[in-house]
């Protein structure tokens, strides 16, 4: 049986890097990081977008250097258009969700009630484990 694949999302990556995750939260993720650490080339901008101290920020870029990061592909761009035309998200969020969706992946995410009405798209809140 295949083991399921996951899109982490910026919040989530900032958050487990920054240990403030739960316990149960922060297993998950040791796992789904353990096995491969899958972003959004959109979670890659805002993470390394995100000012903090050299040390952390160092933390961050290694993390991105170790995690497959999806870009952007005529489908996720198709799959983004009618995200934004249906639900009225955010760009950011629609290419989140719309990678998450092309690739069949579920989303790791704290702003569950940003994609909440998105169909098909499977989210997992680590902080609610």
């Amino acid at each position: 049986m295949e083991q399921p694949q996951y899109l982490i999302d910026s919040n989530a990556v900032i958050d487990y890097l920054g240990k403030k995750l739960p316990i149960a939260g922060m297993n998950f993720m040791n796992n789904v990081i353990d096995a491969i650490p899958i972003v959004s080339v959109i979670s890659k901008i805002e993470v390394l977008s995100f000012t903090t101290a050299d040390e952390y920020y160092r933390l961050l870029t290694d993390f991105m250097e170790d995690a497959v990061v999806l870009d952007l592909t005529p489908d996720i761009v198709e799959h983004s258009i009618a995200t934004r035309k249906i639900h009225k998200t955010k760009l950011p969020d629609a290419i989140i969700a719309a990678t998450a969706l092309a690739s069949g992946l579920s989303l790791i995410t704290r702003n569950i009630s940003d994609f909440k009405n998105i169909k098909g798209l499977h989210l997992i809140d680590p902080w609610d484990l």
